[in-house]
């Protein structure tokens, strides 16, 4: 039996994912996303464009088809994985790795003005709240996916290339996370408040509570923060607002991991354990990425002990069950690696790799399929499709990896991978 190694595996799915048509047919109404669709391809093949002309070539008519469709359908106004805030984020994350950036530079300044612009609306948006005292801050704010803690750190890696046009909105970011976060009260500053409407009520990411995950939770702006005060874009508010941050975390860590959100009951000590029931051992929520964030703030604060927390989260894995799903990069064996992988736990990132090896099928039309309570799709995009396994699977072993300010995994909030990462260079798990 014949068997593939893992640079090449990267390149195989990234081949089957060349053709921008059907990306967008797959994709549907996400056809533009980072999370489903083109803007997730696109920022695979920039990364691995130094390998291969064709993955170059794909990149420029991933993004042209993108900016299309978000012309003729524009989509509704978000953050970094959706419509234009999709597509800002692949080019500032993906042209760097580019043999030859320069042709892209207007519509990275653009993306970069859009984002910046936006960033400051939410923030001027949440600040007229607190003003008129509105409780807590509605997730959607503050989140990776769709509010300030991805905007932000995407902007912190535009203005780090030199991009003037990131300083307001990275700054506009970064503040009004450290007076949430700072809020005075009772309950934290990121409560999410109760929605008003029934359909609201009925997404379990509105319960009155806050969230502690990566994804939609404080380690996200946690994550963002550190990555300012490292980046030298901090002050002693952000480093306040970290602690805090971080504080928090820790006090709620049972068992390893966290829950995914701490509600009413839990503050006053009336909830079951666990009063929540969701993951906690993926990227999204859980040991994962809140380790990730948490060594990252440990190094941006100098604290040795938060450091600590993180890596024992992280490197518990290798050894405990684990309640992820499928393969993907959000809440499957993916998502692992890319979190072991980036602060240098070589157990726990092997571990993923024999995972990721068990749900490899050469068969299936991406290699992968991505799983999500119990229902499996075959999807093209980076955070629950092929191209975020095919990115995390290059990084892992060091294909062609052009050296970049921020890498394209900071769209996940990673920290700057760690350089004593061993690469794998014996053959891969994958057979044919």
């Amino acid at each position: 039996m014949t068997i593939t190694a893992l640079p090449n595996l990267a390149a195989a799915i990234a081949e089957r994912l060349l053709d921008p048509e059907s990306i967008t047919a797959e994709a549907g109404p996400a056809a533009t996303s980072l999370s489903r669709g083109l803007a997730g391809t696109a920022l695979l093949h920039a990364r691995l464009s130094a390998t291969d002309l064709r993955f170059q070539k794909a990149a420029d008519l991933h993004w042209a088809r993108a900016a299309q469709i978000n012309t003729s359908h524009p989509q509704r106004v978000g953050g970094i994985f959706n419509g234009v805030g999709a597509l800002a984020a692949s080019l500032i994350l993906g042209t760097p790795y580019l043999p030859d950036p320069e042709p892209y530079r207007r519509p990275v300044q653009r993306g970069v003005g859009w984002l910046s612009a936006r960033a400051t609306a939410i923030a001027a948006w949440q600040r007229d709240r607190r003003d008129a005292g509105e409780p807590g801050t509605p997730w959607q704010t503050y989140d990776l996916i769709n509010g300030l803690s991805g905007i932000g750190r995407v902007l912190l890696a535009a203005a780090q290339a030199g991009q003037g046009r990131a300083e307001p909105g990275m700054l506009a970011a970064r503040d009004s996370l450290t007076a949430m976060i700072n809020m005075d009260g009772g309950r934290p500053g990121w409560w999410r408040p109760t929605p008003r409407s029934s359909a609201a009520l009925a997404d379990p990411h509105n319960r009155d509570a806050a969230n502690t995950g990566l994804a939609h939770g404080i380690a996200g702006p946690l994550a963002f923060l550190a990555a300012c005060q490292l980046a030298g874009r901090g002050d002693d508010a952000t480093a306040d607002a970290m602690r805090a941050a971080a504080r928090w975390l820790l006090a709620w860590r049972a068992e390893g991991s966290w829950p995914p959100q701490i509600t009413a009951d839990d503050l006053a000590g009336t909830a079951s354990t666990p009063s929540t029931r969701g993951r906690r051992d993926a990227w999204c929520y859980g040991a994962p990425g809140i380790g990730a964030a948490l060594i990252a703030a440990g190094e941006a604060l100098q604290d040795p002990d938060l450091t600590q927390v993180g890596h024992s989260a992280i490197a518990a894995l290798s050894t405990r069950a684990w309640d992820t799903e499928g393969p993907t990069l959000c809440h499957g064996s993916a998502g692992v690696l890319l979190c072991a992988q980036t602060i240098g736990n070589t157990a726990t990132a092997r571990r993923a790799d024999d995972a990721l090896a068990d749900q490899y099928d050469p068969a299936l039309p991406f290699a992968f399929q991505h799983r999500d309570h119990g229902q499996a799709t075959d999807e093209p995009g980076l955070l629950v499709g092929a191209a975020g396994i095919a990115l995390t699977l290059a990084d892992r072993s060091g294909l062609a990896d052009r050296q970049v300010t921020t890498p394209w995994s900071a769209a996940l909030l990673m920290p700057t991978p760690c350089p004593s990462q061993p690469v794998l260079t014996t053959e891969g798990r994958f057979p044919r």
